[in-house]
């Protein structure tokens, strides 16, 4: 019986006085690959934000349990440590601060412990040869006048190198090109199969799942996690769309 790693309990959460999520329910067990799907302002980017931790999203009911500690009320660096991260829609730039020096940092403060510095550098190497990044990429600027494939790529390697248990991609795909998506789904199905964590997969596009095993594929429409299928619901969505799942919804609601 694989190991549940996390367990979302009736989460209610608001931005000021606006409530975006409503008793939401979610368990994802190690190893597994989970699809969040659902029409524009569903709140799918709001789930993400507070499972990582970020302070404008404040949980107003429920629970939180990630690897079987409460972590409803940590901050996010204290859920990185625990082995969540986080992948960004619009990555930031951080001037001042190379890559390679922001993963060494992150590395030390994950285990909190020294890094071996030529082991660190040699996978490095290893790491961005395998998505395809220029080497010299490593001593440049976090993020600092990259294309956004280029820093969707930079995500995947901090990833990769910080092998975190659960690991949140919010539109990871999003405005990268075919090549792009396929260098960044190597990384993906990297991460997935051979250093075995567990994936919350943020999309719209389903170009990203085509090499990766889904588990479990859920629909998030208003706020509610209104429908839990397989891997087969991404297909059903794509034909068909998320109409009858806000159909749904709102006879729900009205009820």
């Amino acid at each position: 019986m694989a190991e549940q790693l996390l367990q979302v309990r009736n989460l209610n959460v608001s931005v000021e006085d606006t409530e975006l999520l409503h008793g939401v329910s979610l368990d994802v067990n190690a190893g597994e690959t989970h699809v969040l799907m659902g029409p524009n302002g569903a709140g799918k980017s709001t789930l993400g934000y507070t499972l990582m931790g970020n302070p404008a999203y404040h949980v107003t009911g429920g629970s939180i349990v990630f690897d079987g500690e409460d972590i409803t009320g940590l901050s996010a660096d204290k859920r990185a440590q625990r082995g969540m991260f986080l992948s960004f829609q619009t990555p930031l730039e951080v001037p001042g601060l190379t890559l390679s020096a922001f993963l060494l940092s992150a590395m030390r403060q994950k285990t909190g412990k020294p890094v071996k510095i030529f082991a660190f550098q040699k996978e490095l190497e290893e790491t961005m040869r395998l998505l395809h990044m220029d080497p010299s990429f490593a001593e440049r600027d976090l993020n600092v006048g990259l294309s956004g494939g280029e820093k969707k790529k930079a995500e995947i390697l901090q990833l990769l190198m910080l092998r975190p248990k659960f690991a949140i991609l919010d539109e990871t795909d999003s405005g990268l090109d075919v090549d792009a998506v396929r260098t960044v789904s190597a990384g993906i199905e990297e991460y997935q199969k051979k250093r075995g964590g567990a994936l919350l997969v943020i999309t719209h596009s389903t170009r990203i799942l085509e090499a990766l095993s889904v588990d479990y594929t859920h629909v998030l429409v208003k706020g509610r996690l209104v429908y839990t299928g397989g891997p087969e619901l991404v297909d059903d969505i794509n034909e068909h769309g998320f109409e009858r799942f806000e159909a749904a919804s709102a006879a729900e609601k009205k009820q």
